[in-house]
């Protein structure tokens, strides 16, 4: 896996997003900001991109997302619960169209008995949101990387299905 797959998938929805006069804001855990730098390595990024949370630890999450507490309690920061939350709170706090998210475990340990591996994206817009999980393999740069080309590729999806301004 390498970057260039990650730039390709992040010029083509920055492309789509840009057509459709449309906006997008990241909320990331387990890629620690990878996922902004990859859309921010697209020229002309800025005039979809607004910006992003790195919420690694969960009281960022919490504080900055407004992931409940008692979703975290009951379904933990791994999870599709939490992914769809953090892509609605960065959605919310930044006043986009669409928020993205990723959250899961890159290594090199398992959390909260989830395995290595173990990752969600989530894509939150006008039209509702969705999940997707991933089990992945490969090194913990891998699995951050993999998971970067995926979330774009969520929301590829989801604007090559929706029309433009319903989200």
């Amino acid at each position: 896996m390498s970057g260039e797959l990650v730039n390709r998938q992040a010029v083509r929805v920055l492309e789509t997003l840009v057509e459709r006069a449309e906006t997008l804001s990241t909320a990331e855990s387990l890629t620690g900001g990878m996922l902004a730098a990859q859309v921010t390595a697209v020229a002309g990024a800025s005039r979809s991109f607004v910006g992003g949370v790195v919420s690694y630890a969960t009281d960022v999450k919490q504080a900055l997302l407004g992931v409940p507490p008692t979703l975290l309690a009951r379904h933990t920061v791994v999870s599709g619960e939490c992914a769809i939350a953090m892509a609605t709170g960065v959605r919310e706090l930044l006043g986009t169209t669409w928020g993205v998210a990723t959250t899961g475990v890159a290594g090199p340990d398992e959390q909260d008995g989830h395995p290595v591996g173990t990752v969600w994206v989530a894509v939150a817009g006008p039209g509702g949101s969705w999940s997707r999980q991933l089990a992945l393999s490969g090194t913990r740069s891998e699995i951050r990387e993999t998971t970067c080309l995926e979330a774009m590729g969520l929301l590829q999806g989801i604007l090559d299905r929706e029309e433009p301004g319903l989200g």
